[in-house]
Parts: structure tokens; sequence; C-alpha cells
């Protein structure tokens, strides 16, 4: 990820400011965590990884919960801001469509394995990172339902339900995708699964386009 410092960058011993110091103890974590699952990973392994003592990663985090929930927000933030970013992307709804089911897409494909801390927790049982994970599923359909509401006219509830299908098949098979070792090239899958959206929010006609009687 761009956004959290590689672990192993900087030399054991070196002193850093506060916030880059938590950055570094994130990256670290999340290459534990990916590789491990919650369960297995001490904290220990994470305060190795990032080359510090336990008593500094203590000084940030209090406890393994409050890292693995600190760096659930961060990439549950970013997987947001891909959504928004693609909606706000253009005006062509055909085109919005196929960059929204990019940016679920291009998450799962992070080599770094965000995507499996928001969607293949082993932590799901604990109401802190369910609560996170359900949460960054509804905000994404939201963004989605705000542009179908604009657009057609349905109703909160309709546009939402239409939304939660269309960021729904962008996950299930974009995960699906991802485990099977990217059989075909992203932009191809990407192409397959917003053509297959594309074809049925089509159906629902924008509201400046509805003939008038």
């Amino acid at each position: 990820m761009t956004a959290i410092q590689d672990a192993d960058s900087r030399p054991r011993g070196t002193r850093l400011p506060r916030l880059a110091r938590r950055n570094q103890l994130l990256g670290a974590a999340h290459e534990v965590f990916v590789a491990q699952g919650y369960h297995a990973a001490a904290m220990d392994d994470i305060a190795e990884k990032a080359g510090v003592s336990k008593p500094v990663l203590y000084q940030h985090f209090p406890g393994k919960l409050e890292l693995y929930v600190a760096l659930l927000d961060q990439h549950c933030e970013a997987l947001v801001a891909a959504v928004r970013a693609a909606l706000e992307s253009t005006h062509d709804n055909k085109l919005r469509v196929a960059a929204t089911v990019d940016a679920y897409f291009a998450f799962v494909d992070d080599h770094g394995g965000a995507f499996r801390l928001v969607f293949e927790s082993d932590l799901t049982n604990e109401q802190a990172v369910r609560d996170r994970v359900d949460r960054v599923a509804e905000v994404c359909a939201e963004a989605v339902s705000k542009v179908i509401a604009e657009d057609t006219g349905l109703g909160e509830d309709e546009a939402m339900l239409l939304a939660v299908a269309l960021t729904g098949m962008s996950q299930v098979t974009a995960r699906y995708w991802v485990s099977k070792g990217v059989p075909i090239p992203r932009d191809t899958a990407s192409r397959l699964i917003s053509t297959l959206g594309w074809r049925g929010i089509s159906r629902f006609p924008r509201r400046d386009e509805v003939p008038t009687s």
C-alpha cells in the first residue's frame, strides 16, 4: 500500500516522528495480519517486523485489537475513497459503472492483500470489526445509490437495493477473480462485470430522458 511505509525500509533504532512511526507500525502490522490472520499474529511478530521494541509498539497501540482496528479503518477508508472517486470521475453513467466496478478489482488486486482484512477477516465475531466491515459495504452502496436516485428518480429504498446489488456483485466477483489466481487480465475481468452491471442498470433510464405524456 502506498499509504503505509514499508516496515523494513528503515534500520532498527532509527528515531522517527510520531506519525511516521505510527505508519511504520501499521505497515508491519499489515504484513503480519495478512500473512497470519489476527488470531495467529502476535505483537512480538509485529514489533520484530517493524524493527522496534514491544514497549515502542505499545506506546502507539495499547493492544492487538486496537492495532488491527486502526489498520482496518485505514483500508476501509481507502476503498470508500476509491468508489467515490470512480463515481465522480465522469457524468457518463456507463463509464461510472465501469469505474466503480474497477475500483473493487483494483482494491483486491493490490499485492499487499488489504482486501483480506476488509472482506475476509478472521475476527468478524468482534463487534468493532464487524461494525466496520458492515459499514464500509453500506457507505459504498450509499454513494452509488445517491447517483442512481438522482438520475432515475427512484425512491431511496429502491435505489439502495440496486446499489447493494451492483457493489455486492463487484466485490464478490473481484474476490473470486483474485482467489483463482487472476485467470484473465484485470481489465478484461472488470469489463465483463461492468458490462453485466450496465446492461441491468441501464434499464432504469435517466429521468430527464423519460418522455412525458
